[in-house]
């Protein structure tokens, strides 16, 4: 009986580090299992606390103002979260802060190569994320723009 209370307890430890993993402080990412699995985001982010960061749709353009990768979907893409990293630290942030990102692409043939480029940023904690096409940017040689919500702890 010993043995089955140890074990017992042993396995509620390890669930409860398991949860705990997938979790920062007041910020929660979780997947229902009622839900499909998730290919590079959280279907659920769960915000108890802190200081909300709204960072404005990011594009190919370089401090300058210039396009980056004119046609070159990679480039962009590259060039976006580049530019959402440096706003994330302007506000004191990290993609490991980021709770949600709206993505807007102009061709969705192109969403592995996102998928891909998103990966390399991201940290272990994965937003809940919309991926949309449209017909145009503000620019005709836009091909994304990605728009992101972050919540730093206070």
């Amino acid at each position: 009986m010993r043995l089955v209370i140890l074990v017992v307890l042993f396995m509620s430890i390890v669930a409860f580090a398991f949860a705990q993993s997938n979790r920062r402080q007041n910020v929660r990412y979780f997947n229902p299992p009622s839900l499909s699995a998730p290919n590079g985001y959280s279907h659920i982010v769960e915000v108890q606390s802190g200081r909300t960061v709204y960072i404005a749709g990011q594009v190919a353009q370089d401090k300058s103002g210039n396009v980056v990768g004119p046609g070159n979907f990679a480039a962009q893409t590259t060039q976006v979260f580049e530019n959402l990293k440096t706003a994330l630290a302007a506000a004191g942030a990290t993609f490991d802060n980021v709770v949600k990102i709206n993505t807007y692409v102009t061709d969705m043939s192109h969403v592995q190569t996102l998928r891909d480029i998103r990966a390399k940023y991201y940290g272990k904690n994965l937003p809940a994320s919309t991926l949309v096409q449209i017909g145009k940017l503000a620019r005709e040689e836009f091909m994304i723009e990605i728009e992101a919500i972050a919540v730093v702890p206070e």
